[in-house]
């Protein structure tokens, strides 16, 4: 029987987007259980995995020394699937090849990256494609900007919403909680998700708290907070680092809006959780979180902290006047982003290269 090898090994990191892909495709994939072939994991912890989906995969262990040449999995398999387009996992023999993009959010300096280490990498993995797949339309668009693409069959396949039913008691308490309503973000804090603009956004609403999720030992971190000390915030602005699945569901539960001024995103996943939870949604108006958001979302076109004021309170007074239709509406936007959706569509991609 054919055996399709994932290279999921990021599927240890469920505290940022690419483990977050790896770990939901594969659950798809679980559910679905196609019968015409095998599929392979590729990880470090195996038995966490095997404790989960069983006998419905097949499994090989991760080692970091096999992204050295000579040290690469020797067997030959009909199908290698790279999930994550910074793996620098490859096979060792000449088979069908399947790239997973994400982004192109590495680049910053759009008139100096093709002789970067990283990009010649990406490059490489894009010219031994049989077949690319891209998580969002933008994705798919940027990559054609900045790379040499070859002519291979190309798919857009957009991620599924990872919440599917709220998990959380009514009475459970997340470990912060502020004292007034507050608005909620997450993600991890770099430069490009550009949390330190709603810094001036909480100096022009005074009715509100602030929280930001996510790995904050990062410098910008550092940066945002020396702001909030700065501007004597810290009663109104929290960095509560990573979370748990329970404390996030209550932010998303709890919060008057989800803001998200992110400058590039591949997908922007936390949108779809907040609508799931029928939350007006504030993001930025670039890359592909239009595509996600759709006509539900409200946008900022820049981040001048008056202007951001303003497309929120008119935003909030949109959505309070026609609460429950919004509400509505978002939940079934939220619920068009299906994993086992994705997983079909992927299942079919597989075929089509196993032929």
């Amino acid at each position: 029987m054919p055996n399709v090898f994932l290279e999921s090994h990021h599927i240890k990191n469920l505290n940022f987007g690419f483990g977050q892909f790896n770990y939901h495709l594969i659950k798809g994939l679980h559910h679905i259980n196609p019968s015409d072939f095998d599929i392979t994991l590729h990880a470090k912890d195996l038995q966490k995995l095997k404790h989960e989906f069983g006998n419905d995969f097949k499994y090989k262990k991760y080692y970091s020394l096999r992204r050295y040449d000579a040290l690469r999995i020797r067997k030959k398999y009909d199908l290698w699937h790279s999930m994550n387009q910074n793996t620098k996992i490859e096979p060792y023999h000449d088979i069908p090849y399947l790239l997973t993009i994400h982004n192109t959010s590495y680049i910053k300096d759009k008139t100096d990256y093709k002789d970067k280490k990283e990009h010649v990498l990406f490059q490489d993995k894009i010219n031994r494609s049989t077949a690319i797949t891209y998580i969002s339309e933008y994705a798919k668009s940027s990559t054609h900007q900045f790379f040499d693409v070859p002519k291979v069959p190309e798919y857009v396949i957009h991620n599924g919403n990872p919440i599917l039913e709220m998990t959380i008691t009514d009475d459970y308490k997340a470990a912060y909680i502020p004292n007034r309503p507050f608005l909620f973000t997450i993600g991890e804090v770099k430069e490009r998700k550009n949390f330190k603009s709603l810094i001036g956004l909480i100096k022009n609403l005074d009715d509100y708290h602030l929280i930001i999720a996510g790995k904050n030992s990062t410098s910008e971190a550092e940066n945002i907070q020396a702001l909030i000390d700065e501007n004597q915030l810290n009663d109104r602005i929290k960095l509560v680092g990573k979370i748990s699945e329970s404390d996030k569901q209550f932010y998303y539960k709890n919060c008057a809006a989800f803001v998200f001024p992110s400058l590039r995103e591949g997908f922007g996943l936390p949108v779809i959780e907040a609508m799931k939870f029928g939350k007006p949604t504030f993001i930025s108006n670039n890359t592909s979180l239009p595509e996600i958001g759709g006509d539900l979302s409200f946008y900022w076109d820049h981040y001048d902290p008056e202007y951001m004021a303003e497309v929120f309170q008119k935003g909030m007074s949109t959505f309070e006047n026609s609460k429950n239709q919004y509400i509505k509406q978002l939940k079934e936007r939220a619920n068009s982003f299906n994993w086992n959706d994705a997983a079909k569509a992927y299942i079919e991609v597989y075929r089509s290269l196993l032929k």
